[in-house]
């Protein structure tokens, strides 16, 4: 079970629990936040539970609700899956914010302190991340921060509409964090930076 909680400059991350549920909803049953991801939508409450129930049972799992410093609002999610510490592997998902949160320091952040966790604490030595071919916008943030595109695998899987879809593989090896980590600092450090 995880109970760890990552805390940063303007997020803590903290262990995802069914009491989250209610918040993530609004953010999770938006269409435009949920475009790209390869699950249902959750649209009441109790598909909301259901969802996080199969996600936090899984012990590959390490789920974190994330929430913002300012105003204690839980503005997203963010996991680790397929976590294999023996291999030394991960790859990094399930990942949503409020739209209202596009742009801000909050998934730099988060991704942060999570890539942090997965090298510094358990020793993790490579992380994947995955996004639909068709998610130009995820495949450049991916690049911006010095993933490695590592290949496309073609009709990997079945979207919520029935469509096929080719999954587009990035990874971050143990060696690359450190110069990664502070390209992760420096965006942070830009979007929190007050204007003028």
């Amino acid at each position: 079970m995880n109970t760890e909680t990552l805390l940063g400059s303007t997020v803590r991350l903290e262990p995802l629990a069914a009491g989250h549920a209610e918040a993530l909803l609004p953010s999770a049953s938006d269409p435009d936040v949920w475009r790209w991801m390869p699950r249902q939508r959750p649209e009441t409450t109790a598909q909301m539970h259901d969802m996080l129930g199969g996600m936090i049972a899984d012990t590959t799992r390490r789920c974190f609700a994330v929430r913002r410093l300012a105003d204690g609002a839980v503005i997203g999610s963010t996991s680790l899956y397929d976590l294999d510490t023996k291999q030394g592997r991960a790859e990094v998902g399930t990942t949503w914010f409020d739209r209202s949160c596009w742009g801000g320091p909050y998934n730099a952040e988060s991704k942060l302190l999570l890539f942090g966790h997965a090298f510094d604490d358990l020793g993790v030595v490579r992380l994947a991340l995955r996004t639909d071919h068709l998610n130009v916008r995820s495949q450049r943030a991916m690049e911006r921060l010095g993933l490695v595109y590592e290949g496309t695998l073609r009709s990997h899987m079945r979207r919520p509409d029935g469509s096929r879809r080719d999954s587009v593989y990035y990874s971050l090896l143990a060696d690359e964090w450190p110069a990664a980590r502070e390209r992760l600092a420096d965006r942070v450090a830009a979007k929190t930076a007050p204007l003028g």
